[in-house]
């Protein structure tokens, strides 16, 4: 089942200042950045640390590219600020469908991509207490890249 937290989304309206903030306040660096087109995405993840477990944990830093993407209609309505939390977990197909079982609403049938090559899917916020929740099984990682 779940093994981690393996990260919190945190909406912003411009990432690079939002990285810096990061990097001045905190010292956390940049660990990779991508551009997700099919959520409408630029995000960057900061490595918190390592997991016993061969993961890690992140925070992810996500500026809309599109207003007509999911994170820009929440930062319309909500502002910047906390978006979801991940829960890292070696099989999300599974999990999932475990978690369906329960009654809580699965927004995908079947898993997407997301950050860094990993599998996703994510939970009905209002089965979750107003948490919208990602699952996540993470690729392997070799190393940053940037």
């Amino acid at each position: 089942m779940l093994t981690r937290i393996d990260h919190i989304g945190i909406a912003c309206h411009d990432l690079d200042a939002t990285v810096e903030f990061y990097r001045a306040t905190y010292g956390f660096e940049v660990f990779h950045t991508e551009v997700n087109e099919e959520q409408g995405v630029r995000e960057a993840m900061l490595r918190i640390n390592g997991t016993s477990d061969g993961g890690a944990s992140y925070l992810q830093l996500l500026e809309p590219v599109r207003e007509d993407s999911t994170v820009a209609k929440w930062l319309a309505k909500n502002g910047e600020g906390v978006h979801h939390i991940a829960f890292g977990t070696a099989d999300v197909d599974a999990d999932s469908e475990e978690i369906r079982g329960k009654g809580v609403r699965v927004l995908y049938d079947e898993p997407r991509r997301g950050s860094m090559g990993s599998r996703i899917t994510f939970l009905h916020p209002k089965d979750c207490h107003g948490v919208l929740t990602e699952l996540v099984t993470s690729a392997p990682v070799e190393s940053p890249e940037h």
